[in-house]
């Protein structure tokens, strides 16, 4: 049988259930993305398409269209690219939403292809309309039906069909779509298992971490670090994606200067002189002066090619040109090449930036001076600010028990600090479920950051449902004051929740204090350096427990702290320069980290 290849499409949200991650879904015990995983078993190589899947072997090559969320021929695309090498001349398309597809529907669809030689083999379904999610391509066919499209950014599948295709009727292809459809699937499900009775199965309950002990903010650090699972990678023009971090070093396109350019004004000249100066001009981004011939001369403009022939440049402060059009040198001055020379400040191939770095502005403009202006890219990360509490309130006249959001329209500003990109945010009342709905409809967000309800009150549910999601609980506390509640977690998808304090000054210091770690785990971002110095005043502040206070930067260098702060308001935090992190028992003077207030 011929070798195959294999593509699944596990990144699209289910609109008509909610946004929630249609792939994830698990019917009769297994996930609808693991039941297309098992099909394509025997394929050579698998890529799946989609949202970074934490659970899935290491083997199965993960990538992401671009953008994120175009379609699914944007998906084909991009899986087809990631399987270049030794690619097998047939490919499997499949879309991770068949509770009940089995690896024999792909054996047999790959035995019509071999048998038929058509360029495509598509599954029908019980009403014989063919299902072009569920197939077989020539690849050769498949490549050439995506070149032909000006852009495969939401292209429907049709678009792609060739006229030579073969429909084959095949059982177990019934897609998801709806809940009735996961209902009707997972009740066939416990009916095939043993009957309509029969419960559905779960999988492992994760600790909740009430009682695992609390994590310094060192050991919360490395752990969000080392375990959180990365985002997946893609090919991204960087003007588009700053906050992201580099997934492969950065190496420059074509050479700095691109050819010998003059690094003063003056007169680009031929041989020692007197020179004679000729009329035409060398401008910045203007035609280049034909070749020098020895003892000739041309006026020329900083960063203007320099013609053949060229020896050097005189500046204009080293020159003197008579009435007659002859350049002399100046006596007593030096003699300079004032040329930069093609590829002085880099090679083409030159290593521009490491893997880990992050987009910035620096970076795009690096990279560009080098014609480089694509790269490979973990990320930005992308949050959904979550608000909790009935008694919460951002807009309109303030009820009995109520009070003002004061955190959560500055939230995204202050994520933005650390390249987090805040795509929407929204407030949850104080329900039993709530939460269980906001963890499912997660999917669209690298982060879910939740303000309040960690902690263990009557109306702190965020822990329980947590463990109902079978969450995996990296920080279960922190052994820091304030921020003693927090809880990081992440989701079967491998959406990170950042659980934050309700108080908004702990709340605030507690994501200064995790945040550029959640973005290196995330995006595979080298960690920044740390800002240390020593606190003036610490044995006013230190206690048994380590501290978060803000600070001010003292005349003589160093850190000024509060000793005592109100947790309830940000207002503590005007005209102060950052917040310092104390020590248990810390002495005046000791060096302690600096966490600075952008603007």
């Amino acid at each position: 049988m011929t070798a195959a290849d294999a593509i699944i499409l596990a990144g699209g949200r289910a609109s008509r259930m909610g946004g929630v991650d249609k792939p994830a879904i698990v019917i009769g015990g297994r996930s609808m993305l693991d039941a297309a995983v098992a099909a394509v078993a025997g394929c050579v190589r698998t890529v799946v398409v989609g949202p970074h899947r934490p659970e899935l072997d290491a083997e199965i090559r993960q990538v992401r269209e671009v953008p994120p969320g175009s379609g699914p021929v944007a998906a084909v695309d991009a899986g087809l690219r990631a399987l270049t090498a030794a690619a097998s001349p047939l490919v499997v398309v499949l879309a991770a939403d068949m509770p009940f597809l089995t690896d024999a529907v792909v054996v047999e669809l790959i035995r019509h292809a071999n048998e038929s030689g058509a360029d495509a083999v598509f599954a029908a379904d019980e009403s014989g309309r063919p299902q072009y999610l569920t197939g077989v391509w020539r690849r050769s066919a498949l490549a050439a039906a995506i070149a032909k499209l000006d852009s495969p950014v939401n292209q429907p599948m049709k678009a792609l069909v060739p006229t030579d295709t073969v429909t084959v009727a095949m059982p177990g292809i019934a897609d998801v779509d709806t809940d009735e459809h996961v209902q009707r699937a997972q009740t066939a499900a416990r009916m095939a298992e043993g009957g309509a009775g029969s419960p559905a199965p779960t999988s492992a309950v994760a600790a909740p971490g009430r009682d695992r002990p609390a994590l310094t903010l060192d050991e919360a650090r490395n752990t969000l670090r080392a375990h959180l699972s990365p985002l997946t990678v893609y090919r991204a023009d960087l003007r588009s994606v700053r906050g992201a971090a580099l997934a492969a070093p950065l190496s420059a396109m074509g050479p700095l200067p691109r050819f010998d350019v003059s690094a003063m004004d003056g007169y680009a000249v031929a041989g020692d002189g007197p020179w004679r100066l000729r009329r035409d001009i060398g401008f910045a981004g203007g035609q280049r002066p034909v070749g020098l011939l020895t003892g000739e001369a041309v006026r020329i403009a900083t960063g203007a090619h320099v013609p053949d022939g060229t020896t050097h440049v005189v500046r204009d402060e080293f020159a003197r040109v008579e009435a007659d059009k002859t350049l002399y040198r100046l006596p007593d001055t030096p003699l300079r090449d004032d040329i930069r020379r093609s590829g002085e400040d880099r090679t083409r191939g030159d290593l521009i930036a490491p893997e880990g770095t992050l987009v910035n502005a620096t970076l795009i403009s690096a990279a560009a001076s080098v014609e480089t202006t694509e790269a490979l890219v973990r990320g930005p990360v992308r949050a959904r600010i979550v608000m909790t509490g009935d008694e919460i309130r951002s807009r309109g006249p303030l009820h009995a028990g109520q009070t003002r959001d004061s955190i959560g329209p500055v939230l995204p500003d202050m994520l933005s600090w650390y390249g987090i990109h805040t795509i929407a945010r929204v407030h949850l009342r104080d329900t039993p479920n709530g939460f269980d709905e906001v963890l499912t409809a997660a999917s669209d967000c690298d982060v879910l950051v939740i303000v309040g309800a960690t902690g263990g009150g009557a109306a702190d549910q965020l822990r329980s449902a947590l463990t109902r999601a079978n969450a995996r609980i990296l920080v279960p506390r922190l052994r820091l004051r304030p921020g003693g509640s927090t809880v990081v977690a992440e989701l079967r998808t491998g959406t990170a929740v950042l659980g934050l304090p309700g108080n908004p000054f702990a709340a605030v210091a507690t994501l200064m204090a995790l945040a550029p770690a959640l973005v290196n785990g995330r995006t595979g971002s080298l960690p920044p350096r740390a800002l240390i110095g020593p606190l003036r005043n610490a044995s006013e502040i230190a206690g048994p427990v380590p501290r978060i206070v803000p600070a001010r930067i003292t005349e003589n260098g160093g850190w000024h702290g509060d000793a005592h702060i109100r947790t309830t308001h940000l207002g503590g935090l005007i005209d102060r320069d950052g917040l310092v992190i104390v020590p248990a028992e810390a002495t005046d003077g000791d060096r302690v980290e600096f966490l600075p207030l952008q603007t």
